[in-house]
């Protein structure tokens, strides 16, 4: 019986954002699952859609058995601080130590990575957390991982895995789809005994993540393409736009390919996807996005959806600016459609807990959003008023979305506050706002909505646009640039730096 060892790390780091991840990060459990070990790893992770979950079914499916180490997975943010990094990297390398040891032994491992995780000493954490395992289980053994479609792959992950494999959605739909791929790259390499060819080619410039959708051109085409061409030739090829906001070296999108015909498709891929001018974007400022979105809702039957893009925490903002809740007062939305705006997900705990110490009903002053730091100078101040509670709720939410659904989240003293007539739905935890679901649970229904704004880039997609009228990206001021050019970078080559 082929043995698998299986463990995670997940982080996307922004390293120009402003809050780091510590172990607490990691062990909270409100975004994502707590940090887990052992068997409690795969009861808890089946069936949810994540990569770990993909893997374990197709173990069950192959007969193979399960070693599970830890599963480890924080909130995109700063820096993964070295003690969390060397905990989860311990813990790992502790539990590859004793399976190794047993009689039974391994024949393969497993990792469930991002791909974008930079730690305060090491750029390229998934490449020294690889080349320890490699250390650990020496050149022979089988190491496959799968990967973030936002990983910034470097040389050393492709040199030190025998395969990787990268989701293939933005919103990322496919991520248990990805572990079955993991799992298939698995059995290939076991069947064959040794590696695959391999072949690898890194884009020369970041592409925006607003325009990496795969709802949208030209990444939806671009990646139809890549399936056919691994249906005609037999490879397993992916396409990794990156995540623009690491400081590091090797931050660029990349395509590489696995298979005897691995450098004819790779470098097909990189053809189409290396011109620049196919992945240019549209932004709105906050207050043209309202005036915009208040005009098509007077004729629309669902509501218009507006991306707080620079503070969706699922890319290093804390979801805590107030831009786009000036902006919504500031242009009469509320006064104009009362009770039929919404914002969300706002992390308030102080205004959560006044909240719920008020009580439903209540009318309470507040000063709503926290003013940060970012790339461009501070963001808006707190937007102050007069707030009525309109609904309560403990945080706890299971995502119902296609978005990691069966996920229970946990985001802590939650509210629907509403400020001159606008619902702004207050958590104390930071979660993208990527499901229908969140809303639901302070007791605000899109239906019902005019206008809604979401603290997310593009994740929101996959629950909220098929029940929109309309989507529009908004630029107010937050801690991810819409636009990498935008970032003061200190260790990307210039040539990497330029807009497409």
């Amino acid at each position: 019986m082929t043995r698998l060892f299986i463990a995670g790390y997940q982080h996307e780091t922004n390293t120009f954002a402003p809050s780091l991840a510590d172990w607490a990060a990691f062990t909270r459990g409100d975004s994502f699952p707590a940090y887990l070990r052992g068997a409690e790893m795969v009861e808890t992770l089946r069936g949810v859609n994540i990569p770990v979950a993909g893997v374990i079914d197709a173990a069950r499916a192959h007969g193979w058995q399960l070693v599970p180490s830890g599963w480890a997975g924080a909130i995109p943010s700063s820096y993964v601080t070295r003690d969390a990094f060397e905990r989860i990297a311990a813990a790992i390398d502790e539990d590859l130590r004793a399976a190794l040891a047993s009689p039974a032994g391994l024949d393969a491992v497993y990792l469930d990575l991002h791909g974008a995780a930079v730690a305060e000493h090491a750029d390229d954490s998934e490449g020294e957390l690889l080349a320890r395992v490699r250390a650990r289980v020496g050149p022979a053994m089988p190491i496959v991982a799968s990967l973030d479609l936002h990983a910034n792959v470097t040389e050393r992950m492709l040199r030190e895995a025998d395969a990787l494999v990268s989701y293939r959605t933005y919103p990322h739909v496919d991520m248990a789809d990805t572990g079955t791929l993991a799992a298939q790259l698995i059995e290939r390499r076991l069947k064959l005994g040794r590696r695959e060819a391999q072949h690898a080619r890194r884009l020369p410039f970041l592409i925006p993540l607003n325009a990496q959708s795969t709802w949208m051109q030209p990444a939806q085409g671009l990646y139809e393409r890549l399936v056919a061409l691994d249906r005609e030739h037999g490879t397993c090829s992916s396409f990794c736009m990156g995540f623009p906001a690491s400081d590091f070296a090797e931050c660029a999108p990349m395509v590489w390919s696995h298979g005897e015909r691995a450098r004819a498709v790779a470098e097909a891929l990189y053809d189409a996807t290396a011109e620049p001018s196919q992945w240019q974007q549209q932004l709105l400022a906050p207050r043209d996005a309202v005036a915009q979105a208040m005009a098509l809702a007077e004729g629309a039957d669902k509501p218009v959806v507006i991306a707080d893009t620079q503070d969706n925490p699922g890319a290093g903002g804390d979801s805590n600016t107030s831009g786009m809740l000036h902006a919504l007062v500031a242009q009469g939305a509320g006064r104009k459609f009362p009770g039929q705006v919404a914002l969300g997900l706002l992390y308030d705990p102080e205004a959560a807990r006044a909240a719920h110490a008020a009580g439903v009903g209540a009318e309470i002053d507040l000063a709503l959003g926290t003013q940060v730091p970012t790339f461009a100078g501070p963001s808006d101040p707190p937007l102050r008023g007069r707030c009525k509670v309109l609904a309560l709720a403990d945080g706890t939410c299971t995502l119902a979305g296609p978005m990691m659904h069966g996920l229970t989240v946990r985001l802590g003293p939650s509210a629907c506050l509403e400020i001159d007539g606008v619902r702004v739905a207050v958590v104390s935890g930071k979660k993208q706002l990527l499901d229908r679901a969140l809303l639901r649970m302070v007791g605000v229904h899109t239906e019902q909505l005019r206008i809604v704004v979401v603290k997310s880039s593009n994740h929101f997609r996959a629950d909220f646009q098929p029940n929109a009228s309309h989507v529009l990206v908004a630029k107010a001021p937050g801690p991810m640039a819409a636009d990498p050019a935008d970032l003061p970078w200190t260790k990307l080559p210039a040539s990497t730096r330029r807009r497409p």
